[in-house]
């Protein structure tokens, strides 16, 4: 039996149309490197996170007034206390041991810059910006230590506004300058616009700070201070309330590929009432904004800018925005 020739008559059938590629779960190049460096600065803060561990060594609790008077006097006589009204009742006699260090003969305009550091953290994370300041800026610092047990972010805030104090009767300087790291910034917001700490505050520079909460937020069920910085929590609510008149300036660093921080735009300062810049980096990601060196060097600028006509903070490889 012979069969038919072939439909070859028949126009060959169209080809599918190609469907447009959607984007996949490819690591971006820079996401890559960022989470490289990270792992490298996270090893080398553990080699590094010992020497943090221990307070700094307080220098002479002697007062700038007190070097003034024995400057001029040829007794030994020590300046008079003050009348027990000037203080409150059961108050220290003298501030609190807490170490300033820097250039001596820093000019008097420039006041002191405290670095306050993150979650399960210490004062060793500022090796690099302390280096910075110091160096570059002449500028005299206090890194300061709180406990990893402290539960409460008003708690922390509170025991700061007394290391404030500690730190002004030490320098004699009215104001003092703030770098908080993540949970350290927040702390320092706290006390900036809940406890009056506008007074004491002329600047606040916060790096990867969860200023509007994070989702992020890994053993939030173990550790309350934790539950504090996600989302909605009541400290994060109570930074929303409207805050009038308060008189420090706010500059917060982002980095674009932080993972801590969920979304990225939780660490910008975003309240009506606040002066306030958000500088945003790239490259990258939360563990290396207080140790990358464009950061470093564009804090030390922003602290070193006049109040008055400040402009956005131009940053080596970031991108800033108001």
């Amino acid at each position: 039996m012979k069969l038919p020739p072939p439909l070859s008559f028949l126009p060959p059938l169209p080809s599918p149309p190609r469907l447009p590629r959607l984007p996949g779960p490819r690591l971006s190049s820079a996401l890559v490197g960022a989470t490289a460096l990270e792992l490298a600065v996270l090893a080398g803060h553990l080699i590094t996170y010992p020497l943090g561990l221990t307070p700094e060594r307080p220098e002479s609790p002697e007062h700038p007034e007190s070097r003034a008077g024995s400057a001029g006097s040829t007794g030994s006589a020590r300046p008079e206390s003050p009348a027990p009204t000037d203080r409150p009742e059961n108050a220290p006699s003298r501030p609190l041991a807490l170490p300033v260090t820097g250039d001596p003969t820093a000019p008097a305009a420039a006041p002191p810059v405290v670095l306050l550091h993150g979650f399960i953290d210490n004062r060793s994370v500022f090796l690099v910006l302390r280096r910075a300041l110091t160096r570059h800026g002449h500028r005299r610092t206090a890194s300061l230590n709180y406990s990893p047990l402290t539960r409460d972010i008003r708690a922390a805030a509170a025991l700061l506004g007394r290391q404030m104090e500690a730190v002004r009767a030490r320098t004699g300087h009215d104001r003092v300058d703030i770098v908080g790291h993540s949970l350290g910034g927040l702390i320092a917001r706290y006390y900036v616009q809940r406890l009056g700490g506008d007074r004491r505050v002329r600047t606040l520079v916060t790096l990867g700070t969860p200023h509007g909460g994070t989702a992020v937020a890994p053993g939030a069920g173990l550790h309350p201070i934790v539950r504090q910085m996600r989302g909605g929590s009541p400290v994060i609510e109570e930074l929303r309330l409207p805050a009038p008149g308060c008189r420090t300036r706010f500059v917060s660093f982002w980095a674009e590929l932080d993972q801590v921080m969920v979304p990225v735009e939780t660490a910008c300062v975003d309240h009506p009432d606040l002066d306030a810049v958000n500088v945003r980096v790239t490259g990258i990601g939360h563990l290396a904004l207080p140790v990358h060196p464009a950061v470093a060097a564009a804090v030390r600028e922003v602290l070193e800018t006049p109040e008055t006509g400040e402009a956005d903070v131009p940053v080596t490889g970031a991108t800033s925005a108001a």
